[in-house]
C-alpha cells in the first residue's frame, strides 16, 4: 500500500462562531494576514477568508462623505497594518540570509 492509502480520511472539523468571529477578528483588529491570522489558530488560510467574508464588518469605504474622525481611524488601522507587514518582512529576510549562509 502506498502512503496515500495508509493516512486516515481526513475529518472535517467544526467551528463555534465565536471561534470564526476571533479568527476574523486577528485580521480586521490586529491586522494579521489571512495566512497568519490562519496559521495562528489553525484553520486554512481560504476558510479564514470565507469567515472574513461572512463575519467582518463592513467598512464604508472613506471618501468625500467620511468625517475627519473616519479617516483618523482608517489611517491609524492601515498604519498597524504597515508596521506588522514590514516586521514580518524583515523576520523573513533575515531568515533567508540565516538559511542562504547555512546552505553554503
Amino acid at each position: 500500500m502506498s502512503e496515500l492509502e495508509q493516512e486516515a480520511p481526513r475529518r472535517w472539523r467544526r467551528f463555534s462562531e465565536e471561534f470564526k468571529r476571533d479568527a476574523v477578528r486577528l485580521v480586521v483588529e490586529e491586522g494579521y494576514t489571512f495566512k497568519a491570522a490562519a496559521a495562528a489558530v489553525g484553520v486554512g488560510d481560504q476558510s479564514l477568508r470565507a469567515w472574513h467574508a461572512k463575519f467582518a464588518p463592513a467598512r464604508p469605504p472613506c471618501g468625500e462623505n467620511a468625517s475627519v474622525e473616519e479617516l483618523r481611524d482608517e489611517v491609524a488601522r492601515l498604519r498597524k497594518q504597515l508596521k506588522r507587514a514590514e516586521l514580518e518582512r524583515e523576520i523573513l529576510k533575515k531568515a533567508t540570509a540565516y538559511f542562504a549562509k547555512e546552505s553554503l
